[in-house]
């Protein structure tokens, strides 16, 4: 078995922002496997066969490649983002799982990209500068009321906090109410930024503290982001402090452990 499985991320949208390791993979891949959109941005090119489905296939995506790299072929699994957030990789090792024992021998990699959290935060400031959880909006994999507590969890807990997917057609008023709940957890000054197609053309920001946020403020192309009771505007940067309340700040260089 001379096949193998990369799972690349795509980054948020700016070509500039694709990692080097992940053009070397797309170079060298005999095919691409991904959503419809996300393989778009894949040049075309002899040799190399795309395979593009619709976004609520993962796991028979998944499958189909495993199948291909079982047949000695070099795949490419493309998401954006970074493909372990809300994205393919852990599909990819679910169908592993479901799958033949045989696939263990394929050969596996993850190579990870920019995502559209991160890349929000930079274009807002520093505003997952400390502790910060990141949660999909979306209830397709999980259920709504899961979704609550987890939203009144960290806002009680004081997490700055990133939000996926928050208001498609189908759930409008789904946003809606994590805003209340935001409202009640947070309170009225916390600041929330909205990040509309970051880092491609039509790009937009908006910061407004939560008592103003409305629904219509964010779609299925909008990176949301509260901070918590800390997170400060300067000028027209957010950042959260990277200490809490009454701990001063170490004297520990930037990544260090103790």
């Amino acid at each position: 078995m001379t096949g193998s499985v990369i799972i690349a991320g795509l980054g948020p949208g700016d070509d500039s922002l694709v990692t080097q390791e992940v053009r070397d993979a797309l170079a060298e891949a005999t095919d691409i496997v991904g959503y419809i959109p996300y393989v778009k941005r894949v040049e075309p090119r002899e040799g190399l066969t795309l395979h593009a489905s619709d976004n609520r296939v993962e796991v028979d995506r998944a499958t189909h490649a495993l199948e291909m790299a079982a047949e000695g072929k070099r795949v490419v699994v493309v998401s954006s983002g970074d493909p372990g957030v809300f994205a393919m990789a852990s599909a990819v090792f679910e169908a592993l799982e479901a799958g033949k024992p045989e696939w263990l021998e394929i050969d596996i990699k993850v190579l990870p990209g920019i995502t559209a959290m991160l890349a929000a935060a930079a274009q807002i400031g520093a505003p997952l500068g400390h502790d910060f959880a990141a949660i999909n909006l979306s209830d397709n994999l999980k259920p709504w009321s899961l979704i609550e507590t987890r939203l009144r969890a960290a806002g009680e807990a004081g997490f700055a906090m990133a939000f996926y997917n928050p208001r498609s057609k189908s759930r409008p008023h789904q946003f809606a109410r994590a805003l209340e709940i935001l409202l009640e957890a947070c309170g009225g000054d916390t600041l929330i930024s909205f990040a509309r197609d970051v880092t491609k053309p039509g790009q937009q920001i908006t910061t407004v503290p939560l008592r103003e946020a409305t629904p219509e403020m964010a779609d299925m192309r909008t990176v949301v982001i509260v901070g918590n009771s800390d997170t400060r505007a300067i000028g027209r940067y957010v950042y959260t402090p990277r200490f809490a309340p009454g701990h001063a700040p170490s004297h520990a260089s930037e990544g260090s452990t103790e």
